[in-house]
């Protein structure tokens, strides 16, 4: 049985020390292929490295994060613009609106995303969206631009039915889960009852988000057995089917990219 990291930030700072080991140790553990989302230019290197050592399981997107919006944005999106052009990228992201830490730049941030979805369109590739505190913002953005032509993910979903529901409508959309379906409070277990598997992938967002049991320590790809085995006791199916659906759903999105 494998999985697929559909999220995984293994690329940063808080990997440097044993970035190897911790990719060696999710093979190891049946995590058979990582997305490696964007954040902003400083990690284009490291990602296309991780590329480049692990072929077959490691793969880029490259985006401007929305928390990454500052003034130089216009230079970042350039160069997130010149990634895509050299066919790497297996989608745009990860990308979208946060409003939960700043507000300052809201309106960079509504231009970056609406120009990143043109881009990936035009590339033909699938979108990684990152919404805090924003969902109406994002949604009125996919509202305009859907059409047959946009796929992608809905990246750490802690939204409620109402809004999963509105994403599964997109029809090109799958929700991303992760850690926080472990955590005893947050309610998403609820949530993830109600959506079907066929919508769903699995993500870490490591190193953030662990799940329980490792709540509380740097998260990694092969702690994603634990979100799978919680939504195995959600859904009460075996485990294998729920890696089975859900690796299917991650092929879909980002289609032969990951085919190897």
């Amino acid at each position: 049985m494998t999985l697929i990291d559909t999220h995984a930030h293994i690329y940063v700072s808080q990997f440097d020390e044993d970035r190897n080991d911790v990719v060696r140790k999710a093979l190891d553990t049946g995590i058979s292929k990582m997305i490696l989302p964007g954040i902003n230019s400083t990690y284009i290197d490291i990602q296309n490295k991780l590329a480049k050592d692990y072929p077959d399981n490691c793969f880029p997107a490259f985006g401007l994060h929305p928390s990454d919006v500052k003034d130089d944005y216009k230079t970042e999106l350039e160069l997130v613009k010149k990634e895509l052009q050299k066919g790497k990228s297996v989608a745009v992201g990860e990308i979208g609106i946060d409003l939960y830490w700043d507000k300052t730049f809201i309106e960079e941030q509504k231009q970056a995303f609406e120009q990143q979805i043109l881009w990936a369109k035009e590339y033909k590739l699938p979108i990684i969206i990152h919404v805090r505190e924003a969902f109406n913002e994002v949604f009125e953005i996919v509202d305009k631009l859907n059409d047959e032509n946009l796929s992608g993910i809905f990246h750490s979903f802690t939204g409620n039915l109402e809004q999963a529901n509105k994403i599964i409508n997109y029809k090109g959309f799958k929700i991303g889960i992760n850690g926080i379906v472990t955590f005893k409070n947050s309610g998403l277990d609820k949530v993830v009852n109600e959506i079907p598997l066929q919508q769903i992938v699995l993500e870490t967002d490591s190193p953030y988000l662990s799940p329980m049991p490792k709540r509380g320590k740097r998260n990694e790809s092969s702690h994603l057995i634990y979100i799978a085995k919680k939504i195995a006791e959600i859904k009460e199916l075996p485990l294998s089917e729920i890696a089975e659906i859900t690796n299917k759903n991650a092929i879909e999105i980002f289609r032969e990219k990951i085919k190897v």
